[in-house]
């Protein structure tokens, strides 16, 4: 047996099941207080009277960035750095909002475009999966189900088997966004932290740093839940096969 068939061994299918509950539970509490803590900030004028455009143009700028473009999108918490355009997208709600949040969110992304300009290896490693993540998650959508159906009632392991391989590469995937999104959290809070033209109290920054915490929360339990959904898939696997 492997690592992965050694540890689902110890936790088995019930402990696995009553795990993915635990952190769904926890997962829907931190997107709550997430987008409870954003709406908080959103209301929050930002002294210095910028919008998230112009925050995310200044931290670019001062970061000697100028072929990155800052662009509204549409949606709500649809803020991404794209690496392939070079583009800062900003949801309509911080891209034109003068908030706490906006700032905070604006200067997140962005520090996502300072890791891109310097070759931060874990972004690098991050962008590389991309392709083989999309195919892992399209295959996750139709061999965990078949699988399962398959292991029950032919007693046939292996489109399980690639399922939960699949399902293994996305989830190291969640992982490996960690450092990505922490570290883009420290840069933009040390810019913001050094630039008392775009927050002018600390009372600005512990709020902007507040809510930039809860949203790495969400990645955190998103890669938690990614983690017990394979470890359940897993004992479903080993267990049955033992």
């Amino acid at each position: 047996m492997n690592g992965l068939s050694i540890i689902t061994g110890f936790i088995g299918y019930n402990s696995a099941w009553f795990l993915m509950i635990v952190i769904a539970i926890v997962s829907f509490i931190v997107q709550w207080r997430f987008k409870s803590k954003f709406k908080q900030y959103a209301e929050m004028p930002l002294l210095s009277g910028l919008s998230g455009r112009e925050v995310a143009e200044r931290m670019l700028r001062d970061n000697g960035i100028y072929d990155v473009q800052v662009i509204s999108v549409e949606g709500e918490l649809t803020d991404h750095y794209n690496p392939e355009d070079k583009t800062v997208n900003l949801s309509q709600d911080v891209f034109y909002s003068r908030s706490v949040a906006s700032a905070a969110v604006a200067a997140h992304e962005c520090g996502h475009a300072v890791q891109h300009a310097k070759a931060y290896k874990w972004l690098s490693l991050r962008t590389a999966k991309v392709p083989i993540i999309n195919v892992a998650s399209t295959l996750t959508q139709w061999t965990l189900f078949i699988g399962v159906m398959l292991l029950f009632f032919v007693h046939s392991p292996y489109v399980l088997a690639v399922g939960v391989a699949a399902l293994a590469v996305v989830t190291t995937f969640s992982f490996v966004t960690l450092p990505v999104e922490f570290d883009a959290s420290n840069r933009a809070l040390a810019w913001l932290n050094n630039n008392y033209n775009v927050m002018q109290t600390r009372e600005e920054h512990e709020q902007a740093k507040d809510a930039l915490w809860w949203a790495a929360m969400t990645y955190v339990v998103a890669a938690l839940s990614a983690l017990a959904t394979l470890l359940y898939y897993a004992s479903l696997l080993f267990n049955r096969r033992d």
